[in-house]
């Protein structure tokens, strides 16, 4: 009986376990109303908040930032001088009581009561004088919300601003620890300096906001500290260019617009077909592009230059099939190139060489510094498209000549007019009717193409009643240049489809141009310039400026010791003299002639593949390597130019243009008389890049561009473009003289090298000065350094000099013989290197102490 009741109360004995399918129902009933909850769309913030992206609001917002800072200024300003009178009246009182109630308490501050509250907020109780930061802030912020122009980089001006505030109060703060103006570091500046003295004492904590004040320069401003003054030679063999860090090839911190590449439209001009759009406006695309700056710390350049040096145990020399006097000293490897080991090393322990590190805070130009002419889309004339295409139609017709479609692309300057004949109309029969067509049209500039290659058409291009502007702001901004990873890009202009035409410098490799006077050839040489100057980093390139006119090109010296590369003892690195023109050009062949040496040493075939073995730091500075930066070699008015040096200057500009490309040696040659004794058959071979402005007659055209066309071209700025194969018809940027000093002003306001890049020194063998010779004429006066280099790294090689020293290669064999009679090195031995007879340094000194005192 105990059992069965037992069995019968157990259910009740066991309350525990009841409320478990309680539990069940409950989170089925919840997940059932979250279920509901989610199918309900819920709103996004941007449409809960969209008054926020009202421009109104931000317009009101901005005018209440900029009132708050005018506000906060005039109270601020006042505190300073009355804080005395309204200390105890502000201080530690009710806000709501002190301003609506209080009536009878009457302040000195210009604003009154609230005016007192906040300066004594802001300056007393928080971080004293140094609150009219946020003055600066509220005025930057309003200023930007109502017209949309950025006053100071938004990010860089926080971080400074938080900055400054703690340290400008905390050094406050210790100055005037104890004084009636201890409110001027507020009690932030106070009580941090209550804090630091107790535990620092006055003298530990001066140290820490100096060395505090040392960080921020070094972090923000980057500093050269040069307390070690080099020698000349290691001046020559290391320019200031070639110190190390990491890879940072662009540095552009102000934001940039970019604006989306624009493409004209086809239009489609049947025989039967009127209708033609009115205008055709491109559209605009503009965003803002913002990449930061990557700071390095400066004294890594002196760690690296200790950790770079390298010890050869022994030289193994090895030349069956060498030059002469060319010693290798490394087995399996290239001269000064690393092991692998050696090169895991350092890239773990320095990271990639950045050739930019030295100018790394330069800034690329912004587009503000450029005009915008016009309104930069093509507006099409719908009466003049119908009345071209009817002229063009009834003057084949007149011709029996059957046409089966037409249409038309607009471009700034001219409309290309694509035809397809009716079949078996020939080719040829058409072209006959140029003039005819022009004189139809009473259009100049009338040219036809046919037939246009890669196309099925017949093209005929008829100027535009209104030409449009291409200004160089735009082509610029476009999107095809500014994402462009050319190595030395350049951007001409627009094409006739209305297409923004970006090339590369380092392909063509070399450029001709040639046009009349008052062409645009002068705005062509700007705007290859300009574009440069738009896209690279003064370490990746250096211009060689020839103007025999002593005008068009003085603008750029305001960047010469950015960009610019001169003589060793040249003042002005702007050459205008003829006889200078001969020696940089000279001097251009002996730095190829280096270049090629240090690529035959690094087992590389271009500048490229040289450069990026550079960066990876697997070629040894202590050889000689260095980073390279390309050499854009500019002549102006060359026909002056071969008329007054002749071949003087034309065999070594043919010498350049035949083997300069690989190691980064590019020539643009202009000149406005495009007649064969000028634009030779040497030089035409190997310039296949050819830019032609309008020139006079069909004869000049087949000089520049072996074709014709240049003729009938209409002049401000529109060109043939060449290569070799197709001719691109292109309307050059228009960059003014005003644009481009503006320009250069603001690349030459940042900071530089210590001087322009130094070519390396060319002695004309057939002046009478036997330069560099002492007034004995027994040795040269470069003799006692070339002695030290030789014994140094105990290599007698004459082609060791020309890169350590920068001399051609006969005042380096003159060297040598020298160095041999003086018995410093052995004599020649064929294939096998000179032995270097002194063996230490010390006894090297002694002996040119003993020669000077013979002589």
């Amino acid at each position: 009986m105990a059992k069965q009741n037992k069995f019968i109360q157990q259910p009740a004995d066991a309350p525990a376990d009841q409320p478990k399918p309680e539990k069940k129902n409950r989170k089925e009933k919840e997940k059932k109303e979250n279920k509901k909850e989610e199918s309900i769309p819920r709103k996004s913030l941007s449409e809960r908040f969209t008054f926020l992206q009202d421009e109104r609001f931000k317009k009101i917002v901005g005018g209440l930032l900029l009132l708050f800072s005018l506000y906060s200024l005039i109270a601020f300003t006042s505190y300073v001088l009355t804080w005395k009178a309204d200390q105890d009246k502000v201080d530690g009182v009710n806000w709501f009581n002190f301003i609506f109630r209080s009536n009878e308490i009457q302040v000195e501050n210009w604003l009154g009561k609230l005016g007192a509250l906040i300066s004594h907020l802001f300056i007393h109780r928080w971080f004293g004088i140094a609150s009219f930061i946020f003055i600066l802030n509220f005025f930057v912020f309003g200023f930007k919300a109502i017209t949309d122009i950025t006053l100071l980089p938004i990010k860089k001006m926080l971080k400074l601003s938080v900055l400054g505030l703690l340290l400008i109060s905390a050094t406050l703060g210790f100055l005037l620890h104890s004084g009636d103006w201890i409110f001027l570091g507020g009690a932030f500046g106070y009580h941090l300096n209550e804090w630091m003295i107790g535990s620092l004492g006055k003298i530990g904590t001066l140290l820490l906001l100096g060395f505090s004040y040392f960080i921020v320069l070094v972090v923000y401003f980057n500093p050269v500290f040069a307390f070690r003054k080099k020698s000349g030679d290691e001046l020559e063999e290391e320019p200031p260019l070639d110190e190390s860090g990491k890879i940072n090839v662009y540095n552009p911190i102000r934001e940039e617009e970019i604006i989306a590449e624009e493409k004209s439209e086809s239009i489609d001009l049947l025989e039967k077909e009127t209708e033609i759009p009115v205008s055709m406006v491109d559209e605009v695309l503009i965003e803002e592009v913002e990449t930061e700056k990557q700071i390095l710390e400066q004294e890594r350049e002196d760690v690296q230059d200790e950790e770079l040096s390298i010890e050869i145990a022994e030289e193994i020399r090895t030349s069956p099939n060498g030059e002469e006097d060319f010693l290798i000293e490394i087995p399996d490897a290239g001269e000064g190139e690393l092991g692998e080991d050696e090169v895991e090393k350092r890239l773990m322990e320095f990271g990639e060489y950045d050739p930019t590190l030295e100018l790394s805070s330069y800034k690329l130009p912004g587009l503000d510094l450029m005009e915008s002419y016009g309104g930069g889309g093509i507006t099409i004339n719908k009466e003049e498209l119908e009345e071209n295409k009817n002229r063009i139609l009834d003057t084949l017709k007149n011709y029996n000549i059957e046409i089966a479609k037409i249409k038309a692309t607009v471009g700034p300057t001219v409309t290309l007019y694509e035809i397809i004949p009716a079949p078996g109309v020939r080719i040829s029969k058409i072209k006959n009717l140029e003039d005819d067509i022009a004189l139809s049209l009473s259009a100049l500039g009338i040219r036809i193409i046919a037939p246009i290659p890669g196309k099925g058409t017949i093209g005929i291009e008829v100027p535009n009643s209104k030409a449009e502007v291409v200004s160089m702001r735009s082509v610029v901004a476009s999107e095809k240049f500014q994402n462009s990873d050319m190595e030395l890009p350049v951007v001409l202009g627009k094409t006739i489809s209305n297409e923004t035409f970006v090339t590369d410098l380092t392909k063509m490799p070399h450029l001709l141009m040639a046009g009349a006077t008052g062409q645009g050839k002068s705005v062509g040489l700007n705007a290859i310039l300009v574009s440069i100057l738009y896209k690279k980093h003064p370490s990746q390139v250096k211009f060689v400026l020839v103007d025999p006119k002593k005008v068009e090109l003085t603008l750029y010296n305001k960047i010469e010791r950015h960009f610019l590369a001169k003589l060793p003892d040249s003042d002005d690195a702007i050459i205008t003299e003829n006889k200078k023109v001969v020696h940089t050009v000279n001097s251009l062949c002996i730095e190829m002639d280096a270049r090629y040496e240090l690529l035959k040493d690094a087992g590389v075939r271009n500048i490229k593949e040289y450069n990026a073995k550079f960066i990876q730091r697997r070629l040894n500075p202590e050889h000689g390597h260095k980073f390279l930066p390309y050499i854009v070699l500019v002549v102006d008015e060359f026909a002056d130019l071969i008329m007054t040096a002749g071949k003087e200057i034309e065999t070594p500009i043919a010498r350049l243009a035949q083997l300069a490309r690989a190691i980064g040696i590019h020539l643009i040659v202009a000149t406005q008389r495009p007649s064969v004794n000028i634009i030779t058959g040497t030089i035409k071979a190997n310039f296949p890049a050819r830019i032609a402005f309008r020139v006079t007659s069909k004869i000049d055209s087949r000089t520049i561009l072996d074709a014709g066309g240049a003729e009938q071209l209409i002049g401000r700025g529109d060109m043939l473009f060449s290569t070799g194969n197709d001719l691109i018809r292109i309307q050059c940027g228009f960059v003014d003289t005003p644009e481009v000093e503006k320009i250069c002003e603001y690349i030459g306001g940042q900071r530089a090298y210590p001087s322009a890049f130094i070519l390396p020194e060319y002695v004309d063998e057939n002046s009478d000065e036997l330069g560099g010779v002492d007034a004995d004429g027994d040795r040269d006066d470069l003799f006692d350094d070339a002695a030290r280099i030789v014994v140094s790294t105990q290599q007698g090689s004459a082609s060791l000099l020309q890169r350590k020293m920068k001399l051609g290669y006969n005042r380096a064999g003159r060297i040598i013989d020298q160095l041999e009679a003086a018995g410093i090195i052995g004599p020649f031995k064929g294939s096998k290197a000179r032995e270097v007879i002194i063996k230490d340094m010390q006894v090297l000194e002694q002996f040119l102490n003993g020669l000077k005192n013979k002589d």
